[in-house]
């Protein structure tokens, strides 16, 4: 879908763990996590992670489909083109920008940004606009943990998030369907809660390009594109950041975009979804079926109009 007119990582491409864990500069160093972020898209490994309470016991989505059906536009629209064309894309050396209303700002190297937080194994499920969803198995970090040691003032209310720009190898960057870079946000209270997580894994390996490596956002009761992939700047803000698909197209695109069957996209319902992998369609739940950990943040609000 364009949004406004304008002017191959494959599971075979595994670098063996024993020459992996002997290149010193690939380690990130997460402390009990057993992780390694490797250069390149050669870098799936075996990641351990401790098993989360916040998991759900449903049905795990196929790898295949998980890795191989993605909207990632800078690869491309098409839900194939990720997995086709990510593989192009250098994710090391990586580093992180913190910027904005905290005490520690500065550039760091994602093994230090990420250092010291022991890996989650998150079981969650995913819903995307387009109705259409999964359940993945998620290796990451509450994003708490590592916001908080930046020391966020008092005047920090949101956290804005922006991806890699480098249409050399993001081909689909050099098409103006949506405004570059990709950047989406989330009030304070949302990147703070313990379900939401910054994730370097799935299916016990390293993240592969097309899901967003070396790390992407994960949020599991808002619809899928306000989980950014592939982040590069994280900064905290006053004001409400602008977000790419709601720049692009406010009236389908609110700021939350919390999973709501009451709230219709202008173009098709939200009442229900199909799981990718499935025939038959399911009842959408409310906030994705998260709303005992989540509802309460919006407590007293129209999500009607903040949606």
């Amino acid at each position: 879908m364009l949004i406004r007119q304008g002017g191959d990582l494959t599971e075979n491409d595994v670098t063996p763990r024993g020459i992996y864990l002997r290149r010193r500069e690939f380690m990130t160093g997460v402390a009990g996590a057993g992780l390694a972020l490797a250069a390149g898209p050669a870098s799936a490994i075996a990641l351990r992670g401790e098993p989360s309470r916040y998991s759900t016991d449903e049905e795990k989505t196929s790898k295949d489909n998980v890795t191989g059906y993605n909207n990632y536009y800078e690869f491309g629209v098409d839900k194939s083109d990720p997995a086709r064309n990510a593989g192009a894309l250098t994710t090391s050396p990586w580093t992180v920008k913190i910027d904005g209303e905290c005490d520690k700002p500065g550039t760091y190297d994602l093994g230090d940004f990420l250092r010291g937080n022991t890996l989650q194994e998150r079981i969650y499920r995913l819903r995307c606009v387009e109705g259409w969803s999964m359940v993945i198995p998620w290796l990451g970090v509450p994003l708490a943990d590592l916001l908080k040691p930046y020391g966020p003032t008092s005047k920090a209310k949101y956290v804005a998030f922006e991806t890699l720009e480098r249409p050399s190898e993001m081909i689909g960057q050099r098409r103006s369907v949506l405004y570059w870079p990709y950047r989406e946000g989330l009030r304070m209270d949302e990147a703070m809660n313990p379900l939401t997580i910054m994730a370097v894994g799935l299916y016990g390996e390293t993240l592969p390009n097309q899901n967003g490596a070396p790390m992407r956002l994960v949020v599991p009761w808002k619809y899928g594109f306000k989980s950014i992939k592939s982040i590069v700047r994280i900064s905290f803000t006053e004001k409400q950041p602008p977000t790419a698909w709601n720049r692009s197209a406010a009236r389908e695109y609110g700021f939350y975009s919390n999973v709501n069957p009451e709230v219709d996209h202008p173009r098709w319902s939200q009442a229900t979804e199909r799981r990718i992998g499935e025939f038959r369609r399911r009842p959408t739940l409310m906030f994705n079926g998260y709303g005992e950990q989540v509802a309460s943040m919006y407590r007293g609000m129209d999500l009607r109009k903040f949606f």
